[in-house]
C-alpha cells in the first residue's frame, strides 16, 4: 500500500542486528512466518466464492443499509436477490468467462451485482466511477468488457465503446419511476427462472482489479475464486476470530470504496459471510459520519489516512463528545501509512476506541498484515503481524540478500492470496513474481523483535510533518554514485515560511539515526495522492527526474 523507500537509508548496521532469532524467522532461508497458527483452507477444487460465502451460518439480520435513505436489505433476501439478478443476467446473455464492468460508487446494489456475475462464472472488473473517458476506454479494451453496470449519464459513453451498459438506481425501491432504470428492474425482478450454474473452480478468474503495482502504469490484477476465499479466511474471518464479541452484532461504516480491493474484501465479500451489518456512505462527510455512528450504533470503522484526519478533527470540534462514539469499538486504517501525530490525536479524543493498521495490496487480495492490540502489547504505529499462512522476506536491494529482524529492506510476500498474474502482461508478471512465487512489493519494512512490521517512509514523513512550518511531506529514494540511493524529501510549507533545505535536513537529522538523514529537499506546492490518500511516489520520481534535467 505504501511505496518504496531506499534500502540504503533504512538498513541498520551489522552491530545492531540481533543474534538470537525468534522461531518465526529462519536465518538459513531468510523467511519470516506468521506468528499466528496456520488456517486450513478449503481443498475442494470445485468451489466458488459465492457458494463459499453463503455456506457460512450466522444469525445476522440486516446485511446492508443505505445511509442516505435508510433503505435496508436483510440477510434473508440477499441470496434470493443475487439469484434473481443472476437469472436476469443469464437471460441477457452473460455467460461464463464474460467480463462485466462495475463502474459504480458504494451502494446496496454493488454486492448483489458482484455476486450475481460470479454466480454465472463470469468475471467482475471494478472501476472508480469518476474515471476519465480515456481510463474507461483503456480498461474496457484491456479486459474485453461485454457488459457494464453504471450511472445513467455514462450509459451512452459505454454503449459507444461497444459495451451493453445498464443504469443502476441508488436503491432497489427508489427511482422506480425513472424509465432509465427499467432494464435494471427487469433484471432483478426474478421473472426468468433459475439460471443454470456452470462448473466453477477455485483457480478460475473471479475479478480483475487494477493496480499500478510497485512501478509503472496501471495493470489488471487477475484474482481467482481461491484468492477471494483466502481473503475471507485469512483476513476478514480471522480478524473477527481474535475478538470475543459476536461478528453478527458488529455494524460497519462503509466509506472506503467497494471498487478498491480494501473495500471489496470487506464490504462486498468478507463481512457478508459473518452476518455483520454494513452501513453505506457514498461520500464521506465528517459530521454526517458521526451522526451515522451514533444512530446505527456503528462498532467498526475501516478508513484511510485522510478520513482518519477528518474524523479526528470532527471529534475535536464536537460539542457533545460524551454522548457520541459510544458504540464505536475499533477504527482500522489502511491503504497508506498513518503518522504518529494523528494516532496520538486520535487517542486524545477517542481513548476508548481500539486503533489498528493493516497492510495489503491488490496483488495480495488485500491479505498481508493486520494489527491486533492486547493488554500486554499496544503497537499502534505498526502495520501489524503477518496474516496466517503468509510468509515474508526482507531483501537488501543492493545485495539481493535476505535481512534479519530489525533491519529495513524490501518486503517480499508469498501465500495463497497472491494474484494469479497481471492481465495480458507477462513481462510485468515476471518482474513482480519470481520463479519461486515471491511477490516483490516494492515497500520498505522491518520486523521488530515481536514480529510486528513497520513501513519506513511513515517514520521520516511523520517527523517532517511535525515541523510547524511544514503542511505536508513525502520521501522517496534517488540514485547516488556514492551511497547507491539517498532519501529525498518533498515538502509543502505554510504560506510565508522561509524554511530552506538546510533547515529541513537539520530538523530531521536531530531526530534520526545517521543512516536515515534526509540528503535532499524539494519544495513543492502539493504532494500527489490517490483518492485513498496513498502518496503517488512514481509521480514524485518523475518530478525529481525532470528537475534534475533542468
Amino acid at each position: 500500500m505504501a511505496t518504496s523507500l531506499s534500502s540504503h537509508i533504512s538498513l541498520q548496521t551489522s552491530e545492531s542486528k540481533i543474534s538470537d532469532f525468534p522461531d518465526w524467522y529462519s536465518p538459513e532461508t531468510g523467511i519470516y512466518s506468521s506468528n499466528h497458527p496456520s488456517i486450513s483452507l478449503p481443498t475442494d477444487p470445485f468451489l466458488d466464492i459465492v457458494s463459499f460465502v453463503f455456506s457460512h451460518k450466522h444469525d445476522g439480520v440486516t446485511a446492508l443499509i443505505d445511509s442516505s435513505s435508510g433503505y435496508s436489505i436483510p440477510y434473508s433476501k440477499l441470496l434470493p436477490l443475487i439469484q434473481s439478478m443472476a437469472s436476469g443476467l443469464h437471460h441477457l446473455g452473460v455467460s461464463q468467462g464474460d467480463v462485466v464492468l462495475l463502474l459504480l460508487p458504494n451502494s446496496s446494489h454493488f454486492p448483489i451485482i458482484f455476486f450475481s456475475v460470479l454466480y454465472l462464472g463470469a468475471i467482475v472488473s471494478a472501476m472508480n466511477p469518476l474515471s476519465s473517458t480515456f481510463e474507461i476506454k483503456k480498461q474496457v479494451s484491456d479486459c474485453s468488457v461485454r457488459f457494464a453496470f453504471t450511472s445513467l449519464e455514462k450509459i451512452d459513453q459505454l454503449n459507444n465503446l461497444g459495451v451493453h451498459a445498464i443504469g443502476v438506481p441508488q436503491n432497489i425501491d427508489f427511482d422506480s419511476e425513472n424509465l432509465g432504470f427499467s432494464p435494471f428492474h427487469e433484471l432483478i425482478g426474478g421473472r426468468f427462472g433459475k439460471a443454470p450454474r456452470p462448473v466453477i473452480r477455485q483457480q478460475d478468474t473471479a475479478v480483475i482489479m487494477y493496480s499500478s503495482g510497485t512501478t509503472g502504469v496501471s495493470k489488471g490484477v487477475v484474482l481467482t475464486h481461491g484468492n477471494l476465499i483466502a481473503t475471507v479466511e485469512l483476513f476478514v474471518k480471522f480478524e473477527a476470530s481474535q475478538y470475543e464479541y459476536s461478528s453478527s452484532k458488529n455494524v460497519y461504516l462503509a466509506v472506503v470504496p467497494m471498487f478498491h480491493i480494501y473495500g471489496l474484501s470487506l464490504f462486498v465479500v468478507g463481512l457478508l459471510s459473518l452476518g455483520s451489518t454494513i452501513v453505506l456512505m457514498r461520500r464521506f462527510d465528517g459530521n454526517e459520519a458521526v451522526k451515522l455512528i451514533d444512530y446505527y450504533g456503528v462498532t467498526h470503522f475501516p478508513l484511510v489516512p485522510p478520513i482518519l484526519t477528518t474524523l479526528v478533527m470532527t471529534a475535536k470540534g464536537a460539542t457533545n463528545t460524551e454522548n457520541s462514539f459510544k458504540s464505536l469499538k475499533q477504527v482500522s486504517c489502511g491503504a497508506a501509512p498513518t503518522s504518529r501525530k494523528i494516532i496520538e490525536d486520535f487517542f486524545q479524543v477517542l481513548p476508548h476506541v481500539d486503533f489498528i493498521q493493516g497492510y495489503g495490496m491488490t496483488e495480495t487480495s488485500a491479505v498481508g498484515t493486520r494489527g491486533f492490540n492486547t493488554q500486554q502489547c499496544h503497537k499502534y504505529c505498526s502495520i501489524g503481524l503477518l496474516a496466517p499462512n503468509m510468509q515474508a522476506k526482507v531483501m537488501d536491494w543492493n545485495s539481493g540478500s535476505p535481512l534479519p529482524p530489525e533491519c529495513y529492506g524490501e518486503l517480499w510476500l508469498k501465500g495463497p492470496a497472491l494474484m494469479q498474474r497481471y492481465l495480458n502482461n507477462d513481462v510485468a508478471t515476471k518482474m513482480a513474481i519470481d520463479k519461486d512465487g515471491w511477490l516483490r512489493t516494492g515497500d520498505i519494512v522491518c520486523f521488530d523483535e515481536d514480529g510486528y512490521l513497520y513501513i519506513a517512509p511513515a517514520d521520516l514523513e511523520a517527523i517532517l510533518i511535525s515541523h510547524p512550518h511544514i503542511l505536508d511531506a513525502a520521501v522517496i529514494g534517488e540514485m547516488d554514485e556514492v551511497y547507491g540511493e539517498i532519501p529525498v524529501a518533498f515538502v509543502v510549507t505554510r504560506h510565508g515560511s522561509t524554511l530552506n533545505q538546510e533547515d529541513v535536513m537539520g530538523f530531521v537529522a536531530m531526530q534520526v539515526a545517521p543512516y536515515k538523514k534526509i540528503r535532499k529537499v524539494v519544495f513543492t506546492k502539493s504532494i500527489p495522492k490517490s483518492a485513498t490518500g496513498k502518496i503517488l511516489r512514481r509521480e514524485l520520481k518523475k518530478l525529481l527526474s525532470s528537475s534534475c534535467r533542468l
